[in-house]
């Protein structure tokens, strides 16, 4: 059965600014140190890690919201794309990402789950902290 993560992690730099290194390919790929294809333009594709996360853009709500369907090279052919829900708020020390990550399937999504933590937020940490 499919499962939904849900994370909050806060970081050292304005949520406009942890807005736009998301969506900037350049950025991504400097705090996450894979290959990145990302635009905010609805329905263009999405990749990181050198192919090994995909999907689209859904909706950018800008500097607010960044909404996008999302798989790992780890989905089976059977399993739904999930959907990946990132909002982006003030913080007393910086910015905080609220977020949601519903349908992962179930045989990756310990793996996700942890990944977003080793693979995002840790290494996003440590290039803002430079």
């Amino acid at each position: 059965m499919p499962k939904t993560i849900e994370q909050t992690v806060v970081l050292p730099a304005p949520p406009d600014q942890l807005f736009d290194m998301y969506l900037d390919p350049r950025q991504h790929a400097a705090f996450t140190g894979g290959d990145v294809t990302i635009s905010p333009e609805p329905g263009s594709k999405f990749n990181a890690f050198n192919g090994m996360l995909s999907g689209r853009m859904l909706v950018v709500v800008p500097k607010r919201m960044i909404v996008q369907t999302w798989r790992s090279i780890h989905f089976s052919p059977d399993d739904l794309d999930s959907i990946l829900v990132l909002t982006f708020y003030e913080a007393a020390t910086g910015g905080r990402i609220e977020l949601v990550h519903v349908n992962v399937a179930d045989g990756d999504a310990e793996h996700v789950n942890e990944g977003w933590g080793k693979f995002y937020w840790a290494p996003w940490r440590r290039y803002l902290e430079r």
